[in-house]
């Protein structure tokens, strides 16, 4: 089998994200032997499972160190031989990022940037979370745990210690029962559903979107009056995510909205 290198990398959003997990596939076509990825995001790991779906001797694991993980490693196997041999855990490794916030809140973004400022790229990181006002927690590879462990790092003036550890010995986010329910809306603007999903006033959900917290199908959103449909996903930063199950009007010229909270 040889992979239509020309037309998938054609159809696909981003050619050079996409292209080393193509490259990935060809090498197990070639060789047989299975590999993980770096770090890819959500639209991209999606993207590749849809845009290779149609070759039927082509199967992906992805894993990112804890359930609902939203930056995943990718592992291309053949298909015929992923209900033979046990699913491997991706070499993934966990790091604590510890320093006092209390006065000075930091958002994942703030560590994310201070990461990449000692050379390490967004393919070599997976999920960063807060932990309240105490620092964040990440999970990454294994050579970059190594390049940072006992590490101090700076964000603002605050110093920042870096421990690597097992992912299991992470604090994991929290991921709250889902729930579906309904609201009425008078428009299908993110703003309304934010407000309504997340149980925020108006207001603090506009500042939340203009200070780039909230995406949608994993992409940032910047513009309070985006209108959402079925089958969106809005995820707000420490809020969890919300997904657009239904739409319908109503005789009072309103909007009925079926909501998932996870």
């Amino acid at each position: 089998m040889t992979l239509p290198r020309k037309k998938l990398l054609k159809d696909c959003s981003d050619p050079k994200a996409i292209e080393p997990l193509i490259n990935q596939a060809d090498s197990l076509i070639k060789t047989w032997q299975p590999s993980w990825s770096e770090f890819v995001t959500a639209p991209i790991r999606e993207e590749v499972i849809k845009l290779m779906a149609p070759l039927e001797d082509i199967y992906w694991e992805c894993d990112g160190g804890h359930p609902g993980a939203e930056r995943q490693r990718m592992q291309c196997l053949r298909a015929s031989s992923h209900n033979i041999y046990p699913a491997k855990k991706a070499p993934i490794s966990g790091i604590r990022m510890e320093g006092n916030f209390l006065f000075d809140k930091a958002k994942s973004s703030d560590f994310l940037e201070s990461l990449k400022s000692l050379g390490l790229s967004s393919e070599q990181l997976g999920d960063i979370w807060t932990i309240k006002d105490r620092g964040a927690q990440l999970l990454c590879t294994p050579e970059a745990a190594l390049k940072l462990d006992s590490r101090i790092v700076f964000i603002r003036d605050i110093q920042i210690s870096c421990t690597a550890v097992e992912p299991i010995e992470l604090q994991l986010p929290f991921k709250r029962t889902a729930k579906k329910f309904y609201t009425i809306e008078a428009s299908t603007r993110i703003d309304a559903i934010a407000s309504a999903g997340f149980g925020l006033s108006r207001a603090k959900a506009v500042k939340q979107i203009h200070q780039g917290l909230l995406r949608l199908n994993w992409r940032s959103v910047i513009q309070g009056s985006k209108v959402v449909k079925p089958g969106d996903q809005l995820n707000l930063e420490g809020k969890g995510s919300l997904k657009v199950l239904t739409i319908e009007p109503t005789k009072r010229q309103r909007w009925k909205i079926e909501l998932l909270r996870e």
